[in-house]
């Protein structure tokens, strides 16, 4: 991997990181009518809610990488 494509990688893993971040956010207020999803060591929340949230979290953040990566390899597939 040659040191531009590091660093733009580096960038882009953070930026998806932040977009996911954001779009698991808004899912979770469509999903549980909610602004914050539940904190696992809030005691308050049940198992399946907490479980729930971070299955969702998990999925979001998987797509998000996933799709950020699939375009980043295809952009500098194309530039080679």
């Amino acid at each position: 991997m040659q040191p531009m494509e590091k660093a733009t990688s580096l960038g882009v893993s953070l930026l998806s990181g932040a977009l996911a971040a954001a779009l698991f956010k808004q899912v979770w207020k469509v999903v549980a009518d909610q602004d914050e999803a539940p904190d696992p060591e809030d005691l308050e929340r049940g198992w399946a809610e907490v479980l729930v949230a971070a299955a969702v979290q998990g999925a979001v953040f998987g797509l998000a990488r996933a799709a950020v990566q699939r375009a980043g390899a295809q952009t500098f597939r194309r530039g080679s």
